[in-house]
This record gives C-alpha cells, sequence and structure tokens, in this order.
C-alpha cells in the first residue's frame, strides 16, 4: 500500500472518529435536554436520561483521547519539554511513551477480566450491562498502546510522528 493511500486511509479513519465522537455529544446533549424538559416543565424526572448522559461522556472522553486529540494537544509538562534540547525532548518521549506502553499492556489482561466480570451488573433503569459500559476502557488502552508504541518508534528512529513541537516551536521553525 503507497504512503498516499495510507495518510487517505487514516484521515478517513480519523473523520469516522470524530463523527463518533460528535454523535456522542449530541446524544448526551438531547438526554440534558430532556432531563430539563421533564423535570422543570412537565414535573416527571427521566431517569434514563441521566444514564445515557453519563454512559456518552464517559464515552466521548475515552474515545477521543484514543482517535480524536491530536499528539501535540495532549497534556505534558510543556515548562521543562519546552527547555531543553530536541534531543532530550525526543529522549522524553521515548521514556514516557514506552513506559504508557508497558503499563497500559500489563494491565490489559486484569481489565479485560474486570470488564468480562462486569457484565453480572447492570444499570439501574435502562438494565444495560456494566460491561458494555466499561468495554471502552479496553479500546482506549489498545488505541494508545498503539499510538504510544508508534511514537516512541519515530522518537528512536527520527520519524515523522515523534512527539510533535509546541505550536509556539512549530512556527519559531
Amino acid at each position: 500500500m503507497t504512503t498516499t493511500r495510507r495518510i487517505a486511509i487514516g484521515e478517513w479513519l480519523h473523520r469516522r472518529a470524530e463523527n463518533v465522537a460528535v454523535a456522542l455529544i449530541a446524544t448526551m446533549f438531547i438526554c440534558f435536554l430532556l432531563q430539563i424538559a421533564f423535570r422543570y416543565l412537565l414535573n416527571r424526572p427521566l431517569g434514563w436520561t441521566e444514564e445515557v448522559t453519563v454512559l456518552c461522556w464517559l464515552w466521548v472522553v475515552l474515545w477521543c483521547a484514543a482517535f480524536v486529540v491530536p499528539d501535540n494537544e495532549e497534556i505534558r509538562f510543556d515548562l521543562v519539554y519546552d527547555a531543553v534540547p530536541k534531543r532530550v525532548r525526543r529522549t522524553f518521549t521515548v521514556i514516557s511513551s514506552t513506559a504508557l506502553v508497558l503499563l497500559l499492556a500489563i494491565s490489559l489482561p486484569a481489565t479485560w477480566h474486570y470488564v468480562i466480570f462486569m457484565k453480572r451488573e447492570h444499570s439501574a433503569y435502562l438494565q444495560m450491562r456494566f460491561d458494555f459500559l466499561y468495554s471502552i476502557y479496553l479500546i482506549f488502552a489498545v488505541a494508545c498502546i498503539v499510538k504510544h508504541a508508534r511514537l516512541a518508534w519515530d522518537a528512536i528512529t527520527g520519524g515523522r510522528s515523534s512527539r510533535p513541537e509546541s505550536p509556539e516551536q512549530g512556527a519559531a521553525s
């Protein structure tokens, strides 16, 4: 597969991930409006809307962290990171990404067992199984393992996606 084709597929997948995030946020917003309308206008609160809102919030946070938020917008200690030379920044990236990959990989079996165990529990109103609710964490963990393994590899080899520069440094270069 050519590099241009791979980039086009990656961009298409990123747009679909953004579409999922928008759908989750829209669902959350609609449920929020329903909560307000039924509680304050009709005096008949709906319990299920709160469950859907919480489910959507959990999913949108982890989904976006895994698939939507670009690497240069992730949280890091910019004061230290920006103050050191590029070679040291690459070393920071290798160390932090390798640590994340190892910790998430070590936690995967226990996480898997916990998610499977939670199929016994259900939400109060919708009777939704909690394994469905918590399965997003497995998706998040695997996506972060892949993302940070790639970041570490690119930092080691000097590839194009090694820890991106901050916007200030990108403009100055």
